[in-house]
């Protein structure tokens, strides 16, 4: 049979065209893979470097008893749930971990999903439709606004972190069903904290229902890291609390804790508890033996605080932008994509893993270096990298002595 003589088209040259800029721009990700547990230092290709990458802000990822809890689950119960929530997936260790974490969080319920990005997902929907209106942080997370597009609902941003343009917002937004106020609690790439008992203000006033996503606040802010409404003392004020249990505790899933109503209501709404698989056996035992950790004291969230202030202070004395960080999130402001990745290359090159965050992560010309401290580095490992960021940083004159 002859072959056509005529050229087709591509149908996937667009995407390599698209690749090519992104490598021209340099804003194309090179993912690199750990060869060893997660912890302060990891590693990769060979080489054993620095690790300020993660998210395990109290080095609980490859910690004894989480490790000890994991295997002795799966000795009794298995590995899968096998099934959704709602038809056989649920086992105790699901009902086990749901009321600890509603303690934990001082909560009056909570329900656990498979990740926090799909806790948004499925949360955002089941709360708010078509004829319904958001409004929402102009930097909140990819999840959060994903869920709002789900949803349906018509979106206003309102400026980030500013409670006056909020209100402005509201005065002028007159048409709608239910509202909802939605932001993040502490901003995964500047590590500023939202001002949510202002938030909170506001929407009592108004009678809006309130949502923060305190993925980043989760171990880290409040009593003995018990998040962002602990934080500010806001117990009962705020609607929902989402979470996450893939930072600071440790391992995986997510968490919506909060008011009991709204917690049976995602258990009958919400689609990814839904029509998704139940977290598995080793990870809901995990995540118990993280909550057991975090109340039996506070020493892994204090050193967490020590080595970020400690990491954050040096860097600012040597000459760093480290933009408006609160948290053990500090990043290093290098203003422009290549800059940054040439910066990240050369750190891991002596040593410090940290990688480089670009757009569309970070607005067009906003590119850093994204410093995640952890419980797990010792003194030693902050001063050793604070001394690589600073040779790095004169080598490129991004300070000077």
């Amino acid at each position: 049979m002859n072959q056509p003589t005529t050229t087709q088209p591509s149908t996937t040259a667009w995407i390599r065209d698209e690749l090519q800029q992104l490598r021209e721009a340099g804003l194309y990700t090179n993912i690199r893979t750990i060869e060893s547990p997660m912890d302060a230092w990891v590693t990769i290709d060979g080489r054993r470097v620095l690790n300020f990458c993660a998210n395990n802000y109290l080095g609980l990822a490859n910690h004894k008893r989480i490790r000890k809890a994991a295997r002795k689950a799966i000795k009794k119960y298995g590995v899968g749930p096998g099934a959704v929530r709602t038809i056989a997936g649920t086992m105790s260790l699901h009902d086990e971990l749901e009321q600890r974490l509603a303690e934990f969080k001082r909560a009056e319920a909570c329900i656990t999903f498979q990740s926090g990005f799909t806790a948004n997902l499925g949360t955002i929907p089941a709360l708010v439709g078509r004829e319904d209106v958001i409004f929402s942080d102009e930097l909140n997370h990819a999840s959060i606004i994903d869920g709002c597009r789900l949803s349906r609902a018509r979106v206003v941003r309102y400026a980030h972190n500013d409670v006056d343009d909020l209100r402005r917002q509201i005065a002028a937004t007159t048409d709608y069903g239910r509202r909802l106020i939605v932001t993040d609690g502490v901003f995964s790439m500047d590590g500023d904290i939202a001002p949510l008992d202002r938030i909170a203000d506001v929407a009592e006033e108004h009678a809006i229902l309130l949502m923060v996503d305190d993925a980043h606040g989760e171990g880290v802010l409040g009593e003995g890291g018990r998040g962002i409404v602990d934080h500010f003392g806001l117990h009962g004020r705020v609607d929902v609390e989402v979470g996450t249990l893939s930072k600071a505790f440790g391992v995986v899933g997510g968490m919506v804790c909060g008011k009991q109503v709204i917690v049976e209501w995602l258990r009958q709404r919400g689609r990814p508890f839904l029509f998704s698989s139940a977290m598995t056996v080793p990870d809901v035992a995990a995540n118990i033996e993280a909550v057991d950790i975090l109340e039996d004291s506070t020493e892994l969230v204090d050193r967490l605080w020590r080595n970020a202030d400690l990491f954050r202070s040096g860097l600012q004395q040597m000459g760093f932008d480290t933009g408006h960080s609160q948290t053990p999130i500090v990043p290093v402001m290098l203003g422009e994509a290549p800059l940054a990745q040439i910066f990240s290359r050369r750190l891991f090159e002596e040593g410090v893993f940290a990688m480089a965050i670009g757009y569309p992560t970070v607005p067009q010309g906003k590119a850093r270096i994204r410093v995640m401290n952890s419980a797990a580095h010792s003194t030693s490992d902050i001063e050793q990298a604070l001394e690589v960021f600073g040779e790095v940083g004169r080598e490129l004159e991004v300070i000077r002595d």
